[in-house]
């Protein structure tokens, strides 16, 4: 493949650093994307294009690259954030310098091809992190401006994510700036011509980018886009702008999937818990005209932490549930269409009170993780995870990891410590107190 650097060349960066040209990577409407080092350490430069070499684009990365990447402090950075900007001597063009996108990271289309084939649990961390970065992003009053499927990529394994092409960057409500967004990505607000990105409309970019990775599908997608012959751009400014219907509105029924046609939403709605079925009801009906009523970052990481503790295993045909708190006990059944069977529900640990409340079905691979017991949003670091007594298969624990001792209250007022490494029986009207918050056995 071949651009407009070539191979072997030298560029220089603003900081005064050398960068050899090695590979091209890619191409997009706004440049190209190389592999480069400089010493032993190598990186990817998008070098633009001379009508996308503006001086405005030039501020924007000098202001992108003196904040640094909204998660360059968390444990893992989500971003391919701009570090460096690269001149060459013999072109007024220019480039900036990001993190090579490592080969496990894989794009949320081949999540939609069946070319990635998440876990549960790694695609509600994908999902998690997505969601966690473009809080962070926000926080610090910026506005990505074109969340969509070309810009995130996850690791299938981890739920790792990375997020890029972060040069459209911008405050937020700054208004100029050539990116508007990705078609069936936009708000219909911006469809329409109405308003320009915000943060706001990127609420609704990845309420729509949360739908496609659990339910492979569009939320707008339904019996009316199936009606259209030539989805032309005035075909697509009325379903997606002037008369945009969520397929599962509970108010209106006119544009359901159309069995056959949107199988995916079909099925896939109805293995997720009502918990995440309510974000998306308000994501794509009053949050489709009324953007300060959007789903926020936090709204989705606190449903989507809940989500992860509430995986159950079907115990006939090994198929992965998640635990619906509306459901009774026995109203959980196995969403696996070869099986169908009821899921047995046993014990349950409740932690937390009112909006921070979660109920944890217990099962053999029940985990516990920071975020449980700290509200820290941390669901990678596990503080306590279920156990079977190797002498008593029927009496089960959970094994305290973190590093604080958890006080165990009996119902007779008693109380134990009990030590990092040690378990505490799980048993019926047993609190913990875990430090921040308090659990019951139930």
């Amino acid at each position: 493949m071949e651009g407009r650097l070539s191979l072997g060349m030298e560029l220089t960066s603003e900081f005064g650093k050398k960068y050899r040209v090695h590979k091209m990577i890619g191409s997009g409407g706004q440049g190209e994307v190389y592999e480069v080092s400089t010493g032993n350490e190598r990186y990817a430069l998008k070098w633009y294009f001379k009508p996308s070499a503006t001086v405005q684009q030039k501020q924007i990365l000098e202001k992108l690259i003196e904040n640094g990447s909204p998660t360059k402090n968390e444990k893992k950075d989500i971003f391919l954030w701009p570090q460096d900007l690269v001149y060459s001597a013999n072109d007024l063009s220019f480039g900036y310098i990001m993190d090579l996108r490592e080969r496990q990271f894989k794009g949320i289309v081949d999540l939609m091809k069946g070319r990635a084939n998440p876990s549960f649990s790694a695609l509600i961390r994908a999902c998690f992190n997505l969601s966690k970065g473009f809080n962070k992003l926000h926080e610090q009053g910026f506005q990505y401006r074109d969340i969509s499927f070309g810009n995130a990529f996850f690791d299938p394994k981890t739920g790792d994510v990375k997020i890029c092409d972060n040069d459209n960057v911008t405050p937020n409500g700054y208004e100029e700036g050539g990116v508007k967004g990705t078609p069936r990505f936009m708000a219909p607000e911006i469809v329409r011509g109405e308003s320009k990105p915000s943060r706001n409309t990127d609420r609704f970019s990845l309420a729509v980018l949360l739908f496609y990775m659990m339910m492979v599908s569009h939320p707008l997608d339904g019996a009316q886009e199936a009606k259209i012959k030539c989805m032309d751009p005035v075909a697509m400014e009325r379903l997606y702008g002037r008369n945009p219907i969520f397929i599962f509105d509970p108010n209106n029924d006119l544009n359901r999937p159309v069995p056959g046609y949107h199988e995916n939403a079909i099925i896939y709605w109805n293995i997720f818990p009502q918990s995440i079925k309510d974000l998306f009801i308000q994501s794509f009906t009053i949050g489709l005209n009324t953007p300060a009523k959007r789903v926020t970052e936090i709204q989705w990481m606190n449903a989507l932490a809940k989500l992860e503790v509430g995986i159950m295993v079907c115990p006939y045909c090994g198929a992965k549930n998640f635990f619906d708190e509306t459901k009774r006990k026995n109203e959980h059944v196995c969403w696996n269409r070869k099986c169908g069977r009821q899921i047995p529900v046993g014990s349950q640990l409740i932690i937390g009170k009112g909006s921070r409340e979660v109920c944890i079905p217990i099962n053999s691979e029940t985990k516990l993780y920071s975020h449980q017991v700290n509200a820290d949003f941390d669901i990678e670091t596990v503080v306590g995870q279920v156990v079977i007594n190797p002498k008593n298969s029927s009496q089960w624990g959970l094994r305290n990891l973190s590093n604080n001792n958890w006080n165990y209250n009996k119902p007779d007022g008693t109380q134990i410590v009990v030590d990092k490494g040690r378990a505490a029986v799980i048993r019926k009207n047993v609190k913990i107190d875990f430090g921040n918050e308090e659990g019951r056995f139930e």
